[in-house]
C-alpha cells in the first residue's frame, strides 16, 4: 500500500516507522528543512521538503497512485484543504485528517473530509472512561463518523429513571442496544424499567445525539 504522510514531529516518525515495518511504501511531506533531512536519514521512506497542500507537491509525492493520505499538521485549514485536493484532484481513496480544534470536526465532515480524528477528543474519552468523571463515553464512531456507539451512565437524578422503555421515546434511527446493570448485561425490552446508574449502550446518528443525551441524563 502507498501511504502519504504530511506533517512532522514524533507522530509522523513513529507512524512512518510502523507502516514501513508492515511493508508499505511511505512518502513524507514536511515543511522543515532540518527535520526533513533527519527523517530521510532515519527512515526508509521518500521524504519531500515542501507544502503538502500544494497540488504540485502532492503530484510529486505520487498522490495519483496513493492508497491513503494522512494529513497531521498543526493547522486545521491546511489539513482540510490538503485532504480535499487529494480526494478531488487525485482520487486518493482514503484521506484522514487531524482536527486540532474539536469544534472544527463538523466543518470537516460538511466539506467532504469524513475520516477525521481529534487527539483532544481521544484523550478526553479515555480520561472519562477511566475516571468515570462524566456520564457519557463515546465508544466508537462508524460509517465515517455518521453513527456513534456511546455509553451513557444514568445519574442519580436521571429523568428517565423509573420509566419503562415503552415510555422512553428515542428519535427514529436510535437503538438502545443493551443495558449493563450492576455488572449484568440485560437485553432491553419494552417493559424494562430504567434505573439510576444503569449503563446504556446506544447506537445512533451523531447529528441527533445532543437531544437524546439531554433526555436521558437531564444535562
Amino acid at each position: 500500500m502507498k501511504i502519504i504522510l504530511i506533517g512532522g514531529g514524533k507522530t509522523i516518525y513513529f507512524l512512518a516507522k510502523h507502516f514501513i515495518g508492515e511493508g508499505h511504501h511511505v512518502t513524507i511531506i514536511n515543511r522543515d528543512p532540518e527535520e526533513s533531512k533527519t527523517l530521510s536519514h532515519q527512515l526508509d521512506a521518500t521524504v519531500l521538503l515542501g507544502d503538502g497542500s500544494n497540488p504540485e507537491m502532492l503530484d510529486q509525492a505520487g498522490a495519483g497512485s496513493a492508497d491513503v493520505l494522512l494529513c497531521l499538521t498543526s493547522q486545521d485549514h491546511n489539513n482540510l484543504v490538503t485532504c480535499q485536493i487529494a480526494s478531488e484532484e487525485f482520487d486518493v481513496p482514503r484521506t484522514i485528517a487531524l482536527v486540532n480544534n474539536p469544534e472544527n470536526e463538523e466543518i470537516f465532515r460538511k466539506l467532504g473530509v469524513p475520516l477525521i480524528f481529534s487527539s483532544t477528543r481521544v484523550i478526553t474519552s479515555l480520561l472519562e472512561e477511566q475516571t468515570g468523571f462524566m456520564a457519557i463515553t463515546n465508544l466508537m464512531a462508524v460509517a465515517q463518523g455518521k453513527v456513534n456507539v456511546t455509553e451513557v451512565r444514568l445519574p442519580e437524578n436521571a429523568p428517565v429513571a423509573g420509566k419503562s422503555l415503552q415510555e422512553l421515546k428515542l428519535p427514529e434511527g436510535f437503538l438502545l442496544a443493551t443495558i449493563i446493570r450492576n455488572g449484568d448485561v440485560l437485553v432491553p425490552r419494552g417493559s424494562t424499567i430504567l434505573q439510576a446508574h444503569d449503563q446504556l449502550i446506544l447506537i445512533g446518528q451523531a447529528k441527533n445525539y445532543t437531544d437524546v443525551l439531554r433526555t436521558l441524563t437531564g444535562e
